[in-house]
Formats: C-alpha cells, structure tokens, sequence
C-alpha cells in the first residue's frame, strides 16, 4: 500500500432554506452564523488530524454545505491562512467554494477570490423560474444567469454549474432548454445529474410526481448528445468537463485518494501505512454540538475489512467513464485484484466492464446498470 494524494473537505452546515430534495446536514439559520467561533473549531479539528496528513501537501480544498458562499470572505480568509499555517500546499491546489447564484452571496465573489477560491461551483438547479420554486430555491433564473458573470469579473474563471432534470412536471424540451442555457454559459465543468428522491426529505414523506422511466431515458441521452456536440466530454456518472478541466478534488474521491474532513458532519477516509490501514471518519453533526467540542469532534470511525478495500475502490473508480489503470490497485488498497477476478471475468463476459490497454471500466450498458456492476463486488 501507497499513500495517495490529500485532500481537504470543509463542511459549513448553514443554509438559508432547506430544499425540500436536499439529504445532506444543511441547517437552516434562523439568526446569525457564528462564522467566527465555527472557523476557530474548524482549525481546531483541523489540528487534531495533522498526524495523519503526513507529510503530503494539499492537492484540492472544498468547501461544501449548506451554503459556504453564506460565510463572510474574511472569514473564509482567516479559515484559509490557517489551513495553510499547518498543512503545505501544492503549487497548483484548486480551492472550491459552492455557492448559491443569490445576488447576496454573488456579491461576495471578489472577496472569495481574493481570499484564494480559484474555483465555484454554483447552484443553479434549473434557469425555469417555476421549477426553481418547486426545488425550494431562493434565487431565480436572473440571478442564475447574472453569476457567472460575476465570478469571471471577479477572475474566477473555473467555474462549474450544478443542474438537474427530471424535476416534478418537467418534459424533454424544458429539461433540455435548461441544459442549453447551461452550455451558452460557457461554464468549463458542468454537473448535471437526474432528481432523486432520497429518505429524510420533504420530497420523501411528501413525493412530487416525476417524469417517467422512459422519458428520463430519453432526456439523458439527448442531453449528452448535446454536450458531446459543445465539447464537453462525459468524464463521471454525472460531471462533464472541456479542456480537461475535471474536478480535481472529486478525482481523488473518485480514485480513492485520502481526504481530511473537517466541520459538522463532515466525511475523512485516511490511509495508515505502518499499519497498513484505510479507516473512514465521521465528525459530530449537529452545528451546536460541533462548536461545543473540546478534545474529540469524531462522532463515527470504521476501518475497512480488507476485503472491503477492493469493494470500496471499485465502488469509486467504477463512476469514472475512463476507469482505472489496474496497476492502482494494489497501491492504493494493499490488496491482489487477482482476487476480484472471478467477478471481474463475470461483468466482461456480461459486457458490463471492459479492458483495455491496462485499463478497466465499466461499459455504456454497465454505466446504465452502475449499481448492478459494483454491487457484485460486495456480495
């Protein structure tokens, strides 16, 4: 086993609304944020983590939520300076920041910019201003539109777009409009996903009524025709990237590279090599009981059975439309994949997964079935 590449996950758990489709642990701020206690926590948690980091610099940083873009940009100066004070950099380190396109956060993207995010992911959803307001949305599509010119006037020019389709009463041509207007922005990362409906949402205990199997079929392959034809190219289940711009930090997860994971409820996967080891962490989830912490902000730590390694590698690098060298394999799980290969021989015979060149990956058919091809590896 190898050590990979670090990353770095920030969780800032406030938003201003909860989407009525959002499962991840966004809370609503009923009053002000307390940016400047939770950034004191965060390099606190930060500082408990610094022996597993060692001694790699930084490839990406990622500021996820909630809504980050809520925070201040001095704050999220005073957080980044920290994090550089205690852990190195690489040269080139790509720093995200997801943001919501609301005129308020959007006026803050120069000082973002100048804080050291040299990269936003913005929240669009949809330009329909109807569907917006069945997602729960606190912007409309003017505002979605006017962001991205913000960001590149404030010298942010990698920018990437969330979108989704499949939304409650949306048909072909609206979903496809949306991706159109998407594609007109000239954005150099695209993430466009389908609606799903996930346990612990309003959606959930309340469902809206989606379009069909066959029409989310056809939405998809007509969407991809059209980002293949304006050149983007199809690099994960749901990203799609020009010129290469693929998210570094999302290509570490994906490849299962090492990630620290700092705030509430925020995710860790760390490798151990004298132990020969990959463990995965959890923090504490609730905000209050977050910035309470003293001495142990970890709420879950599992480490991996070895024969959970291989499942878990597939797991990831299976999501990439190129796959993986096979010769990563081992370094990065300390495991023989001659020990997957009966079920590897079973998906290639099945024409799920495919070889080729020393790479392997699933096909077109096993992307369709992804949840098929990788849960034969955890059987």
């Amino acid at each position: 086993m190898q050590l990979p590449p670090l990353s770095l996950y920030i969780h800032i758990p406030w938003c201003i609304r909860k989407c009525p489709y959002c499962d991840f642990n966004s809370h609503e701020s009923a009053s002000a944020i307390p940016e400047a206690d939770y950034v004191q926590q965060l390099l606190h948690d930060l500082e408990q983590d610094l022996p597993l980091v060692q001694s790699r610099p930084l490839t990406s940083i990622f500021f996820g939520g909630g809504t980050p873009s809520l925070f201040s940009a001095t704050a999220i100066a005073e957080l980044l300076k920290g994090v550089a004070d205690r852990v190195a950099w690489s040269e080139d380190i790509e720093i995200t920041l997801e943001a919501n396109p609301g005129s308020a956060e959007a006026e803050k993207f120069a000082g973002f910019a100048e804080a050291g995010i040299n990269r936003l992911s913005i929240g669009v959803q949809s330009f329909n201003n109807a569907h917006l307001q069945t997602l729960g949305r606190v912007h409309d599509s003017q505002q979605a539109l006017a962001a991205v010119g913000l960001a590149r006037q404030a010298g942010i020019n990698r920018i990437n777009l969330d979108l989704m389709h499949g939304l409650p009463d949306q048909d072909a041509d609206s979903a496809l409009a949306d991706l159109d207007t998407a594609i007109g922005l000239n954005p150099d990362h695209l993430s466009w996903y389908q609606l799903t409906i996930e346990p612990n949402t309003r959606f959930y205990s309340h469902p809206p009524l989606l379009p069909e199997e066959e029409a989310l079929a056809d939405i998809q392959d007509a969407g991809e025709d059209r980002l293949a034809n304006a050149g983007y190219q199809h690099y994960e289940v749901s990203a799609y990237a020009r010129d290469g711009s693929y998210s570094r930090h999302n290509m570490n997860y994906w490849g299962f590279g090492d990630y620290l994971g700092i705030g509430a409820g925020a995710h860790a996967k760390l490798t151990d090599l004298d132990q020969q080891t990959v463990t995965r962490y959890s923090r504490t989830r609730a905000p209050a009981d977050y910035l309470r912490c003293s001495d142990n902000f970890q709420a879950q730590r599992r480490q991996l059975d070895r024969a959970d390694l291989g499942a878990e590698f597939m797991l990831n690098n299976l999501r990439l439309i190129h796959g993986f060298a096979l010769a990563d394999f081992g370094p990065r799980t300390g495991q023989d994949i001659q020990q997957l290969q009966p079920r590897i021989d079973d998906l290639l015979r099945r024409e799920l997964l495919e070889k080729e060149g020393g790479y392997l990956r699933t096909t077109r058919l096993g992307m369709r079935f992804l949840d098929t091809v990788v849960g034969e590896f955890f059987e």
